[in-house]
């Protein structure tokens, strides 16, 4: 789905009370935009889990994504995950 769109759905989902986050891979877009809360992450194109299969890599990075709804404010919370190994 486009990044543009994502970032605008979650801005008015947002304003009817209800918290969203999203993953991205095109950081130029997101920080336009400007969601209420994204994660970025280093992969492809059209894989923003990451490879298919990899159901711990999938893992990790939706708790991230998660974890992005309890960091506080003001939106936008831009974070960029890190893979295990990484500071």
């Amino acid at each position: 789905m486009c990044h543009q769109t994502v970032g605008l759905l979650a801005g008015e989902i947002e304003k009817r009370g209800i918290a969203t986050t999203s993953v991205s891979t095109l950081r130029e877009v997101t920080e336009k935009v400007r969601p209420p809360r994204a994660l970025f992450v280093d992969v492809p194109l059209g894989y923003p889990l990451g490879r298919p299969h990899d159901v711990e890599l999938q893992t990790r990075i939706l708790r991230a994504a998660f974890a992005l709804l309890s960091r506080p404010g003001p939106p936008p919370v831009l974070d960029d995950f890190r893979p295990a190994g990484t500071a």
